[in-house]
């Protein structure tokens, strides 16, 4: 489950609680899977795959309305346009590293296919990041049978955190980043619901890397923790994907996802010309069934109620991200390069220091 996380370490993100587990899996029937790939020969491999199954009933043959949004575009995300024209999710979500995109949105038609009897067209959402740093990327370790292994995988309750999954080889403010989750629980006039999210960071400088509004990426400078020798070119992407059991529509959908950016901005996160900052929120509030020739009826939340989860989404989306950096250890990968973990009992001095 990697190192800690951040309530682990005493400091709080936030004002609103949190769900059973803290992580995306809060929302029911959402399940959380990962194939980690690290080894050393015959080429250098720190990459993996992330799947997401969004509900628990089967997405193709019970759509989810979802809604997509991006900070900075220089990423990946299949499938995305049926979002924008639809607002409809029809498939599982994986992420990945940048030059395996193809290979996993194939294997998840296969499966859909296979498994699961699709028999007309599949366009699954795959995403990525690059970890060409500390993983040999062209080496193409990513192969149909990790995928699988992450889709078996897939399971509710706690997520795995930090260097795993599609996060293994994954950069953060110029610390070792990954994968991170978090939820909130959020109190409507219409009721209680659950927002999550997951993410995938590899992205920030780490001048501007905030705790709770404190400037710890300024506090550890690098005579504490060194930052990596030749750091990448490009300043590094995000993917966040948020669920929720909210009843939304796909407009209240992509509202939501546009808040992932209050909750990055907070930990630091500017959108850099080489960052490819891209957001999925669905909700699991309604079912569209793919099968039906009739008129339905679908439930909407009130406009003015989408203000606890705007800020349960900005809450979770800072919490996710520094999880991720919390669980995350230090690693060395291709060419021998390292990229050190945030170190915990430092975040914690430099938060009393704030009185945090």
């Amino acid at each position: 489950m990697g190192r800690a996380r951040l309530r682990d370490l005493g400091i709080t993100i936030g004002t609103m609680p949190t769900g059973k587990h803290n992580a995306i899996t809060d929302v029911p029937g959402v399940r959380v899977g990962h194939s980690t790939i690290i080894h050393d020969d015959p080429r250098i491999a720190r990459t993996g795959v992330t799947v997401i199954f969004p509900r628990a009933e089967p997405i193709w043959d019970n759509h989810a309305f979802a809604g997509f949004h991006v900070l900075n575009g220089n990423g990946d995300f299949t499938g995305t346009h049926w979002i924008d024209e639809a607002g409809l999710l029809t498939t599982p979500i994986a992420i990945t590293n940048t030059n395996q995109v193809g290979l996993v949105r194939d294997v998840l038609v296969e499966y859909s296919t296979h498994e699961h009897g699709v028999e007309e067209w599949v366009m699954p959402l795959v995403a990525e990041t690059f970890d060409g740093w500390l993983n040999d990327i062209n080496g193409f370790h990513v192969k149909r049978e990790h995928v699988y292994e992450a889709i078996v995988k897939a399971s509710d309750g706690p997520v795995e955190e930090g260097c795993v999954g599609g996060g293994t080889g994954m950069i953060c403010y110029e610390f070792k980043g990954g994968i991170g989750t978090s939820s909130r629980v959020v109190t409507t006039p219409s009721g209680q619901f659950t927002v999550g999210v997951l993410v995938q960071a590899n992205h920030g400088d780490r001048t501007l890397f905030r705790v709770d509004g404190v400037p710890v990426g300024r506090e550890l400078h690098s005579g504490v923790v060194p930052v990596p020798a030749e750091p990448p070119k490009q300043a590094g992407s995000i993917i966040v994907i948020v669920a929720t059991d909210a009843p939304l529509l796909p407009g209240q959908c992509r509202r939501l996802a546009q808040r992932a950016t209050i909750g990055l901005a907070r930990t630091g996160c500017v959108g850099h010309n080489g960052s490819g900052d891209l957001f999925l929120a669905y909700s699991t509030g309604n079912t569209v069934p793919y099968e039906h020739h009739e008129p339905y009826d679908v439930q909407m939340l009130p406009q003015p109620q989408m203000n606890p989860l705007f800020d349960g989404v900005a809450e979770a989306t800072e919490e996710a991200v520094i999880n991720a950096l919390t669980a995350a250890e230090t690693m060395v990968g291709y060419k021998g390069r390292t990229v050190h973990a945030l170190p915990l009992d430092e975040l914690q001095m430099i938060m009393r220091k704030y009185y945090r």
